[in-house]
């Protein structure tokens, strides 16, 4: 069974509602004016037939010869125009004569009533043809005049139905306009209270938006009290994560410490000793030394990824990193040099995670640099990329790969534990980014950096 797409959009929601409202209370509105209208000229038309009526029957006299006429015309000029819309007529008399009295304005016709029976003095209105293929509105009455109390006559008087549409039609199309216009302002008015009214959501969008960006740690802003809860709310959500963040990296400081004091102690017990137990001493804390710098890394990255509101910009630490780097390889005489980073280029992540990556990377260029290192950045598609080259001998497909596994190392004789790429790659992947190693345009190993962009 198919079912239709819930519409998503509130605004829409909040606009469909209000378009169908106001189209039909328009409708409604219109037909029911209209109808009133119709019925109000209906009302008057029938109040001027029955006072045509009235003058045609005080008017109407019948002679001592039995001859009936109208003492004097009625006053309303349209009875003495051909075809003028306006007619009263006469029937009936001692032969029950069709047409037997008739205004001018009936010319050489007679109206065709039909039949009716009536009580003296009873008034009827009803519809009927009449000429120039017109359709008339007419009221009748029957009267029975003092001189031939036993003699019937049928007064009627009638009016051209174009005469009542016309101006109901004419009342319509204006009505049509003005509601048009009415129902085009009312929409309007709701596009401008919904807007008006979603304005907060949009200003709290734009704050969650500065909190992940890095821009601020909490929502700021004055907000309706229907919205300030979900503010508050968010805003506690926020100092929760925040405090639970500290105290994981706290905890896993503490661990660390707790873990390096007793490693430390046995390190130095065996300093100094030639023995195989010794030896295995030493290499046994290496080993544990590395591993807690690299679980300590992952989840202090861990962690800080899940947690809003991080920015770090690019400049200072890779400037600090250089100067680092500079007086750590000081023999070699290395070439360092960093393209012209803007201001604005920022990580969203921790300062002391960016180091850690950075700070592997350009480590391991210049181990392996003959003389140049160079270092550049950009953005695309919020993610920020930083890109380190050197002049070194490279690796190989296979050998890209394999480096980037914990502990694996391109040359046993080169200085280090084999984990700085292994630590940069899962530190990026913990923040979402990654690491990839390809051939350098200097000759040696490009390591392109991609991490969220603030």
């Amino acid at each position: 069974m198919s079912t239709r797409p819930a519409i998503r959009s509130l605004r829409l929601r909040l606009l469909a509602g209000s378009l169908v409202w106001i189209l039909a209370a328009v409708a409604i509105t219109g037909f029911l004016l209209a109808d009133l209208f119709g019925q109000h000229v209906r009302d008057r038309v029938d109040a001027e037939l029955h006072g045509h009526l009235d003058q045609l029957t005080a008017l109407f006299e019948v002679a001592p010869n039995g001859n009936a006429a109208l003492r004097m015309p009625l006053s309303d000029p349209r009875l003495s125009r051909p075809y003028a819309g306006l007619y009263w007529q006469v029937d009936g008399g001692p032969g029950h004569t069709l047409g037997l009295l008739r205004s001018r304005s009936l010319w050489d016709t007679a109206l065709a009533v039909p039949p009716d029976t009536l009580a003296d003095g009873e008034v009827h209105v009803h519809e009927v043809d009449g000429p120039d293929t017109s359709r008339l509105r007419m009221m009748e009455r029957i009267v029975r005049p003092a001189e031939q109390p036993d003699t019937a006559y049928r007064l009627i008087v009638a009016l051209d139905t174009r005469q009542i549409d016309a101006p109901v039609e004419q009342f319509a199309t204006l009505l049509g306009v003005a509601l048009g216009i009415l129902a085009l302002g009312l929409i309007l008015a709701a596009a401008v209270q919904v807007s008006v009214g979603l304005a907060p959501l949009g200003r709290l969008r734009t704050a969650l938006g500065a909190v992940r960006a890095g821009h601020s740690r909490r929502l700021e802003g004055a907000y309706p009290q229907e919205v300030q809860p979900l503010v508050d709310e968010l805003n506690t959500l926020l100092a929760h994560d925040e405090a639970m963040v500290e105290r994981a990296r706290t905890q896993a400081g503490n661990l660390a410490h707790a873990v390096k004091t007793p490693l430390a102690i046995l390190a130095n017990a065996a300093t100094g000793e030639d023995s195989a137990l010794a030896r295995l001493v030493d290499e046994q804390v290496a080993d544990a030394r590395r591993q807690v710098d690299y679980h300590l890394a992952r989840a202090r990255a861990a962690a800080a990824g899940q947690q809003p509101g991080l920015k770090t910009p690019l400049r200072p630490v890779v400037d600090a990193l250089l100067r680092v780097m500079q007086r750590l390889h000081a023999a070699r005489a290395l070439d360092m040099a960093c393209a012209d980073l803007s201001d604005t280029l920022a990580c969203r992540g921790d300062a002391q995670d960016l180091q850690e990556m950075l700070g592997n990377l350009l480590d391991n260029a210049c181990k392996w640099a003959r003389r140049q290192v160079r270092v550049s950045a950009t953005t695309h598609d919020g993610q920020l990329t930083v890109v380190v080259d050197d002049d070194g001998p490279g690796l190989t497909e296979a050998q890209r790969t394999a480096v980037l596994a914990r502990g694996v190392r391109a040359d046993e004789h080169t200085p280090g534990s084999g984990l700085g790429l292994a630590i940069a790659l899962d530190l990026a992947q913990a923040y979402g980014g990654d690491l990839r190693l390809a051939a350098s345009p200097l000759g040696g190993l490009r390591a392109s950096l991609q991490l969220p962009a603030a």
